[in-house]
C-alpha cells in the first residue's frame, strides 16, 4: 500500500494575506487564492483566537459584521426601509440587533424580532439588545402582524447542532411565508455548519452575507439552497488563521485557472509531458475509451496508449488517431507488464466492465505499476469486491467513485453519505491511504493529513453518461505531467467542472453530451492563459 512520500515533481504552498482569502503560488505559476469554507467550530476557534490572541473584542468584531451586512444590502439592491431583524440569544442574535440600530440610524424602520431566551442572553447580545431598546427600536417576542421590505435572520448562526422544533420552527415558517427580501447573517438558521443538512426547518434566504469566509455548510447541498448567493465580507478574523488546520475545507475560483494548470515550455517535446495508459473500454465501450483518453490529451499529456478489447480498435482509429491502439483478446501478462514499464501514469475501469478477464488487468495492475494510477468506473466495482488489492499497491493511487460506487467501496448507503459526504470520503481516503474523488453535485477531494478540497464550479447540463470519464481522463494528463496527486485531482475535478460550465453556456442546461465538455475544456484551459498574458 503506498503510504506517502513526494511523487514526481511536487508542487508547495507559500501563502500570505490578502482580503478573505490566503494566497499562495505553485512554483512557476500564477497566484492561487485559497479560499477557505470552514465549519461552525473551526468559525469559532478563529473568533477565539481573534479577540484573546490577537486583540480584537468580540464587540468590535460584531459592529464589523453588521456595518458590513447593511454595506451588502444595500450594494444588492435589498430594499431596507421596513426592516424585521430575527434575533436569537447568541452573538448572531447581537449581529442582528446592531444591525436593526444601523438601519434606524439610516432613516429605516427597523424592528426586532426577540426569538431567544433572556436567560441564555450571550453578553454581548444583551449589550446590543439594551442599546436597541434606548433608541426606541421595537423589540418584539411574538411574530408581528405586519409585512415588511426584508426579513434578516439573525436567529442561530453557525453554532446550530440540534434540530429545530417548537416556537423556533413556527418562527422561521413565518419567516419564509413572508413578502419581503430575505437575508441570513453569516449562514441560514437551520442549516448544519458542517455537512448542509437541514435541521428540522431552515430559513430561505436569497442572500448570505457571511463573516470571512462562507461556511461549509452554506455550499453543501442541501445548504445551498437555503443559502441565495453567499457574499464573504472581512470583519478583522484572517482567513490565514485556517491554513494550519488540515480539517478546514477549501475551494479554487475561476481566476485561479490558469495557475493550477501545468507549465508548457518552450523548449519541449511529446515526452516532457508523460506517457498514459488507458485501460479502459471491453467491447462495445469504445465511447468510455474514447472520451477518457482524449479529455487526457485535452488536459495536456503528450502520448496517450489505449489498451482495449480487440473490437474497439477500429472505431477508435477513427475517433482518436492521435492516441496508440493496443488491444487484447485474452488475458496477456506480459504485453500488461510491456504497457505498465512503458506509461508514466495509469488510468484503469472506464468502461472495462466486471469480467474475470477486467478482475485480472486490475489485479497485475495495481501489483505491478511503478507509477500513479487512477481507477475509475468499473475498476471501482471491481475493487469493491477485492477490496485487499489496494493493499497490494506501492504507488499514489486515485479513486473516483460516484455516491454509487461509493456506498460499494465503503459500505454506507447512498443517504449516509450525502449527509456526511466529507466524513465518508476522509475514512475511505485514511482506511485505502488514497485520493479520494467522491463526485456529486459538491464534488470532495480528500487525503489523509491535507485539507479537504469542495468544488463550487459546475451545473447540473454535466450530469450525462460519460462524463465521469473525461474527469477521470483529465486527472490522468494532469498526473502524466507531473502535478502530484492530491493537487492533480483538485486541478482536474475544477477544470472539468469548469468546462461544464462552458459548455453549458454553449448548449444549454439540457443538451451537453460528455464530448462537449471536453470542447468546454479546451475553451476554458485558452481564456484562462489568454488571461494571464494580458
Amino acid at each position: 500500500m503506498y503510504t506517502g512520500g513526494t511523487p514526481q515533481h511536487a508542487a508547495g504552498y507559500g501563502f500570505e494575506r490578502q482580503n478573505c482569502f490566503a494566497t499562495g503560488l505553485l512554483p512557476g505559476k500564477e497566484e492561487i487564492k485559497m479560499r477557505y469554507l470552514p465549519d461552525g467550530n473551526q468559525m469559532k476557534n478563529a473568533d477565539s483566537h481573534t479577540i484573546h490572541e490577537v486583540g480584537i473584542p468580540s464587540l468590535v468584531l460584531m459592529e464589523r459584521a453588521a456595518l458590513q451586512t447593511v454595506k451588502v444590502m444595500e450594494e444588492y439592491g435589498i430594499d431596507t426601509s421596513r426592516a424585521l431583524v430575527v434575533c436569537g440569544s447568541g452573538n448572531n442574535g447581537g449581529d442582528g440587533f446592531a444591525i436593526a440600530r444601523l438601519l434606524r440610524e439610516k432613516g429605516h424602520e427597523a424592528e426586532v424580532l426577540f426569538a431567544g431566551k433572556e436567560s441564555s442572553l450571550s453578553e454581548e447580545c444583551r449589550l446590543q439588545k439594551q442599546i436597541a431598546q434606548r433608541q426606541g427600536i421595537p423589540v418584539f417576542t411574538s411574530y408581528p402582524g405586519k409585512e415588511y421590505t426584508v426579513v434578516i435572520d439573525a436567529v442561530f448562526g453557525v453554532g446550530l447542532s440540534r434540530e429545530i422544533t417548537g416556537n423556533y420552527l413556527e418562527i422561521i415558517r413565518r419567516m419564509n411565508e413572508s413578502s419581503g427580501r430575505k437575508v441570513a447573517v453569516d449562514i441560514a438558521s437551520g442549516i448544519c455548519s458542517r455537512t448542509g443538512q437541514v435541521l428540522g426547518t431552515a430559513f430561505r434566504a436569497e442572500l448570505t452575507v457571511a463573516m470571512a469566509c462562507v461556511k461549509l455548510g452554506s455550499v453543501l447541498y442541501p445548504g445551498e439552497e437555503y443559502s441565495g448567493r453567499t457574499v464573504a465580507v472581512p470583519i478583522g478574523i484572517d482567513p490565514e488563521y485556517f491554513r494550519k488546520s488540515p480539517e478546514v475545507c477549501f475551494t479554487y475560483d475561476r481566476a485561479d485557472l490558469a495557475g493550477l494548470l501545468p507549465v508548457r515550455r518552450a523548449d519541449s517535446h511529446k515526452g516532457t509531458y508523460g506517457k498514459v495508459l488507458m485501460i479502459t473500454g471491453c467491447a462495445g465501450m469504445a465511447g468510455a475509451a474514447y472520451l477518457s483518453a482524449a479529455a487526457a490529451y485535452t488536459a495536456g499529456a503528450g502520448l496517450v496508449q489505449i489498451y482495449t478489447a480487440e473490437e474497439n480498435r477500429v472505431i477508435l482509429q477513427q475517433l482518436l488517431p492521435e492516441a496508440i491502439i493496443s488491444c487484447y483478446g485474452t488475458y496477456d501478462e506480459e504485453q500488461l507488464d510491456r504497457l505498465l514499464a512503458w506509461a508514466d501514469v495509469v488510468c484503469i475501469g472506464c468502461g472495462l466492465g466486471q469480467s474475470g478477464l477486467s478482475g485480472k488487468l486490475l489485479e497485475h495492475t495495481l501489483e505491478t505499476a511503478k507509477v500513479p494510477c487512477v481507477i475509475d468506473a468499473d475498476g471501482l466495482n471491481l475493487l469493491s469486491r477485492r477490496k485487499e488489492l489496494l493493499d497490494r499497491a506501492c504507488v499514489p493511487v486515485i479513486l473516483t467513485p460516484h455516491m454509487m460506487e461509493m456506498s460499494r467501496l465503503t459500505g454506507h448507503t447512498v443517504g449516509e453519505i450525502a449527509e456526511d459526504r466529507i466524513g465518508c470520503a476522509a475514512e475511505l481516503a485514511e482506511r485505502c491511504q488514497t485520493v479520494c474523488v467522491l463526485k456529486d453535485s459538491r464534488t470532495v477531494v480528500l487525503e489523509k493529513g491535507r485539507q479537504p478540497f469542495v468544488n463550487l464550479a459546475g451545473n447540473s447540463a454535466m450530469a450525462k453518461a460519460g462524463s465521469g470519464d473525461v474527469l477521470a481522463g483529465v486527472i490522468t494528463g494532469l498526473l502524466a505531467q507531473g502535478t502530484e496527486p492530491f493537487l492533480a485531482a483538485c486541478a482536474g475535478v475544477f477544470l472539468h467542472a469548469c468546462g461544464g460550465d462552458e459548455a453549458r453556456d454553449v448548449k444549454g442546461s439540457y443538451s451537453v453530451l460528455a464530448r462537449d465538455l471536453i470542447a468546454g475544456i479546451q475553451r476554458c484551459m485558452k481564456k484562462s492563459k489568454e488571461q494571464t498574458e494580458r
